[in-house]
């Protein structure tokens, strides 16, 4: 049996989930990924972004958000 390395991951809920915390996601970062799955099916799978790709992510979510 294979251990997963991203057993070790400590998650961190998004602090801007609407829904009062019903519809959000979880961000890990075990180097180099950033990883990202959904609260309610954590088991469900996990995306996984380089760092370039997450920074380019939160600067087009932040370019949309206000």
């Amino acid at each position: 049996m294979m251990t997963d390395s991203r057993d070790s991951t400590i998650w961190r809920k998004s602090s801007y989930s609407p829904n009062g915390n019903q519809d959000c996601v979880e961000v890990g970062f075990q180097a180099p990924e950033v990883l990202v799955r959904d609260t309610k099916d954590r088991s469900g799978g996990t995306l996984s972004f380089g760092a370039a790709e997450w920074r380019a992510f939160l600067a087009g979510y932040r370019s949309q958000a206000h």
